[in-house]
């Protein structure tokens, strides 16, 4: 058909196969200002305590901003469609943690205790660690699905961790917990740290396997759907692991996040409210009954009942007790709302356990409630993404592994505050980020790493087929 001034004609345009947005930039941005964050507070906290911007603000704010970049530069290499926000969010937080801890150092009275070590400097070398073990994880995980193949690897390799610190001459008892190892040149590692990122890894692969059978229920009892006797075997062992966990290692906090990951997997897995119901029941007895017979655990269940009276006993001098949670909860008191100011405050009353298993009760005195509400926000926004890129993943295995992932961060944030501010007993596990601890800051980086490695996956625009020269091109012809 001949062409004509009559004839209609057709405007042709072309869509390449883009897909979404990489959202780097965004990302850079953002790490900008989660910069210039701490590095604003660092020079308020020396202002605040020498009257004078500190010495050391130019080398931390550039040391600080490599790092950022370093870490930028490997997600848009590596993984060019990852979430944009948890980078910033993990920048900011860990930022945040090296000014407390400076701040921290400068105390007068725990320059005065006899272990006294300047923590800052090391802190900011497990920091660089940890964003170097995050690059690795971007680098060699190109595929988070790879890790379904070690399912069973990965339990064996994270019961190994939990035993090493029970071994003899290899473990080490700090302070009535046994969650420590001792490597010569090195200082002293957590395993559990790196336990409950391999254990997610099982818990996704078993789950995916076994979601339809644990799915099923036997019969209904006063409106939750029972399951099969025989499928409350996982359950079971991973409650009698937690448990053990209690007994041997003292350890509260390890016991509560490896079960309570689990309960969360089993219940986004199957969907059944009654895998929720049996865990909380489940974790109740077992805390109870070893509460009630294990002296240290003991002991701490007495301090969250009744930390005044504990702190009148320190007063007195007797073994066992410690003023440190009655300390903390006068810090959160005198921060009111708006909190002291940077460096005007005196956590460091709290002594040894100030900018670790305490760091908080830092930002809630001199921060006050405002500051602590901001805090738990930004824990909050990157447990968000993390579900986020759970529902966002196109495979199962992803899906359990990322809400894995963001409920062991979310639990580990909820015992340890609640632990400081008399919610629950104290567990003695590390603030993710803020507290000083190269275990925790290496391992919550690398727990970064692989949630940033699966919203790559999920967001990275599918392939166009390959049928024809122009596939890579979608033809949209409209009439004028």
């Amino acid at each position: 058909m001949s062409s004509s001034t009559n004839s209609p004609t057709h405007h042709t345009s072309t869509i390449g196969a883009i897909g979404a947005p990489s959202r780097r930039n965004t990302e850079l941005a953002l790490l900008v200002f989660a910069v210039a964050i701490p590095v604003f507070a660092y020079a308020n906290v020396g202002l605040a305590i020498s009257d004078q911007v500190p010495s050391g603000l130019l080398s931390y704010g550039l040391g600080l901003g490599l790092l950022a970049g370093v870490a930028h530069l490997a997600v848009r290499k590596f993984a060019p469609y990852a979430d944009p926000l948890l980078l910033p969010l993990a920048t900011l937080l860990n930022g945040l943690g090296l000014v407390v801890i400076w701040r921290l150092d400068q105390s007068k009275l725990l320059q005065s205790l006899p272990n006294f070590v300047t923590a800052a400097p090391r802190q900011l070398l497990y920091t660089a660690l940890g964003i170097g073990l995050f690059v690795v994880v971007l680098i060699f995980l190109k595929d988070h699905r790879v890790l379904q193949r070690y399912t069973y690897i990965s339990m064996f390799t994270a019961l190994v961790l939990l035993i090493l610190p029970l071994v003899p001459g290899l473990g080490a008892n700090i302070y009535g917990a046994k969650i420590w190892i001792n490597i010569p040149g090195l200082g002293s590692l957590q395993p559990g740290e790196f336990a409950k990122i391999i254990l997610a890894v099982f818990f996704a692969g078993y789950l995916m396997v076994k979601r339809d059978a644990l799915a099923l229920a036997s019969r209904r009892f006063m409106g939750l759907y029972l399951p099969r006797g025989r499928d409350l075997g996982p359950i079971l062992v991973v409650w009698a692991v937690s448990i053990l966990i209690l007994v041997f290692e003292t350890d509260l906090g390890t016991s509560l996040l490896f079960f309570g990951m689990f309960v969360i997997m089993l219940y986004v897995a199957t969907e059944r409210t009654s895998w929720i119901v049996f865990g909380l029941l489940m974790s109740a007895v077992g805390a109870v009954g070893v509460a009630s017979v294990e002296t240290h655990v003991k002991s701490r269940v007495q301090a969250w009942l009744d930390p005044m009276r504990e702190y009148t006993l320190s007063r007195q001098g007797q073994f066992g007790h410690s003023d440190q949670l009655q300390q903390a909860l006068w810090a959160f008191g005198s921060g009111g709302t708006l909190g002291s100011g940077w460096g005007q405050g005196h956590s460091d009353l709290i002594r040894f356990a100030a900018n670790s298993d305490f760091v908080l009760a830092t930002f809630g005195e001199e921060l006050g409630l405002a500051g602590v509400m901001a805090i738990l926000l930004i824990y909050g926004l990157i447990v968000e993404r993390g579900v986020r890129t759970a529902l966002a993943a196109r495979d199962p295995f992803g899906k359990l592994l990322a809400i894995g992932l963001s409920g062991a961060f979310a639990l580990q944030v909820f015992v340890v505050a609640g632990g400081v501010m008399g919610l629950i007993p104290l567990t003695g596990m590390t603030m993710p980020f803020l507290a000083y601890g190269g275990s925790s800051v290496l391992a919550n980086w690398a727990l970064i790493g692989i949630l940033i490695r699966i919203s790559d996956t999920a967001r990275r625009p599918a392939p166009a087929p390959a049928s024809s020269p122009d596939a890579e091109m979608t033809q949209v012809v409209r009439p004028s």
